[in-house]
């Protein structure tokens, strides 16, 4: 979100302020929960006048807050897809973003089953969209592997017996995913 608002504020001073105090990721984090886009958008801009253009960039050009593909992953998903290990995902993405993003990502096509946050008015870390993934998916945790950025979201799927991988790059998840054997 940073990066997308820097090219928008060129203040680096107003830049902070507004991503500390508007657009920040907890007002983000309830829209992926599946709160209202339009409601959050009109209630951001009444407590923040002043401010419409860039909250509206917000819900007009979210796709660009996202930074691209860490380099590496793609492929391992791809491997992965070519040796039948069945692709599943957990996203905390709000449901009309996730649609937008969806189209532009055919590397989803691979996967059997997405559960989106903001449709199921769930979210990682909290176990209730864990539980929701492990009926959709059919398989139980211990069976599956949880492979996440975030910290929160691993300890909360470890807790439920996940088998858990904490990504911070395709090197090291490549070197984790053969050592399962999953790879090579």
């Amino acid at each position: 979100m940073r990066g997308f608002y820097a090219k928008l504020i060129d203040d680096p001073e107003k830049h902070d302020w507004f991503c500390t105090n508007v657009v920040t990721e907890q007002w983000h984090f309830a829209h992926d929960a599946g709160a209202d886009l339009d409601e959050l958008v009109a209630a951001r801009k009444a407590e923040f006048p002043g401010h419409d253009d860039l909250i509206d960039a917000y819900a007009t050009r979210f796709l660009e807050t996202i930074p691209g593909n860490v380099p590496g992953s793609h492929e391992i998903v791809r491997e992965l897809a070519a040796r039948g290990v069945p692709l599943y995902a957990i996203t905390n993405f709000a449901s009309t973003f996730w649609r937008e993003f969806r189209e532009s990502e055919p590397l989803f096509d691979l996967f059997g089953d997405v559960v989106v946050s903001g449709d199921e008015k769930l979210v990682k870390p909290h176990r209730e969209i864990y539980d929701l993934a492990v009926r959709r998916f059919g398989h139980a945790p211990a069976a599956m592997l949880f492979i996440d950025d975030n910290a929160d979201n691993i300890a909360g799927a470890a807790a439920l017996g996940w088998q858990v991988h904490h990504f911070r790059d395709a090197e090291t998840l490549r070197a984790d995913l053969n050592q399962r054997g999953l790879l090579g």
